[in-house]
């Protein structure tokens, strides 16, 4: 698995839109919005980076300030890294904040927390229950060394399993042991609080075995991350390829190869400019479920990439007869062996949508897949939508 903050720095413009309370935070902070205009034509407020880390960019969205993160552009080759880096930060940010739902949700059902309130009914810790942050950083910062340990004798096994790991290169159970470490530093304080409170007590080994398995469950989840990358980036590819060879035609009436036009730079170059004259751009949405959601909803990942496309028919038929191709008697590395050299460079990321659903099915996570058109526009819509 490959690192998602594999660059300190993203150069690209990306349109951030804002939830309720991120632009409440904003707004408090003296923050100016902007309008802007998304690729479905509707106009949201918030805010538009041009560089940033992508540690800021998952705080935000750790914090439920950003409800939709989208890019455009007219070639994807040179910005490859980049849109991978968005897509797995932002899926790997979905896997965190569910893992931190899950995980509340098993210390507010324990014995531990059963005990203190049949004790304690004037003061019963629920859902409901609420802490001042400053209060409850005091207390965390005070039981600093008992959270630690906690964290310590939670993460061992998973530590030991990685280690033993003959599959794993060096380099990838370093990354696996970080991300392992990601998944508990980014609980909830309250959860830290409560489980250093009740360190020691009746229920307190149960519920620690319970915080265990919920790791094991959510390492396995996140290695769709990489999945969900690559899928995006080639079906992203896919479209700027139906872009360059629609518009060739239109430049060159016909008069050039088309593996010209996606293979010679200079070409390449020449219609890329053409498209981007015109405004003709391919662009990529992640909307992530808000944690003020409903139970079931806080786990959406929609990504959605748009597209003109003037054959919308042909496109669709030909996206549902990919996805659901039977490539399961194959590995993946057979499967790019065997495919056409032309197929590959353009319809990689419509095959790949079976290797995803192969994927989320096996870690239990839902994933759909499918391909329609904005009424009354030629705006081709292909949605991955999957629920963590």
């Amino acid at each position: 698995m490959s690192s998602q903050e594999r660059k300190a720095i993203i150069e690209l413009p990306v349109k951030v839109v804002l939830t309720d309370i991120g632009t409440t935070f904003f707004i408090k902070n003296n923050k100016k919005l902007r309008k802007f205009k998304l690729a479905d034509n509707v106009e949201e407020s918030g805010i538009l980076l041009d560089h940033f880390t992508p540690v800021s960019l998952q705080r935000m969205m750790l914090a439920d300030y950003i409800s939709k993160v989208e890019i455009a552009n007219s070639e994807f080759v040179t910005i490859r890294q980049e849109v991978m880096d968005i897509s797995k930060l932002v899926t790997y940010t979905m896997m965190y904040r569910q893992y931190d739902v899950y995980i509340f949700q098993r210390v507010l059902a324990s014995d531990v927390i059963k005990n203190w309130n049949r004790k304690n009914p004037a003061n019963i810790i629920d859902d409901k229950t609420k802490l001042n942050d400053a209060y409850l950083q005091s207390i965390c910062k005070d039981k600093e060394h008992d959270i630690d340990e906690i964290k310590q004798s939670v993460l061992a096994p998973m530590h030991a399993f990685i280690s033993r790991n003959s599959n794993l290169l060096p380099e990838e159970k370093n990354i696996q042991l970080l991300l392992s470490e990601k998944f508990l530093n980014t609980l909830r304080p309250f959860t830290w609080f409560i489980l250093a409170k009740f360190k020691g007590s009746d229920g307190y080994d149960a519920l620690i075995k319970e915080v265990r398995a919920g790791l094991a469950e959510y390492m396995e989840k996140a290695k769709i991350a990489e999945y969900v990358a690559l899928n995006v980036m080639e079906l992203a590819a896919n479209a700027e390829n139906n872009n360059l060879k629609r518009e060739a035609k239109l430049i060159f009436k016909g008069a050039v190869d088309m593996n010209a036009v996606l293979f010679d730079p200079n070409v390449r170059r020449q219609v890329i400019d053409s498209l981007q004259r015109r405004g003709e751009l391919v662009s990529i949405s992640w909307k992530l479920g808000s944690r003020g959601t409903s139970i079931g909803t806080q786990g959406r990942l929609h990504i959605t990439i748009y597209n003109k496309e003037s054959e919308y028919e042909k496109r669709k038929e030909a996206f549902d007869e990919k996805k659901s191709a039977d490539l399961k008697k194959k590995s993946l590395q057979d499967f790019y062996k065997e495919l056409p050299e032309a197929e590959s460079n353009t319809d990689l990321g419509l095959y790949y949508l079976s290797y995803l659903s192969e994927a989320c099915e096996k870690v239990n996570v839902k994933f759909e897949s499918f391909v329609n058109q904005i009424s009354g526009s030629d705006l081709t819509v292909i949605t991955l939508a999957i629920n963590i």
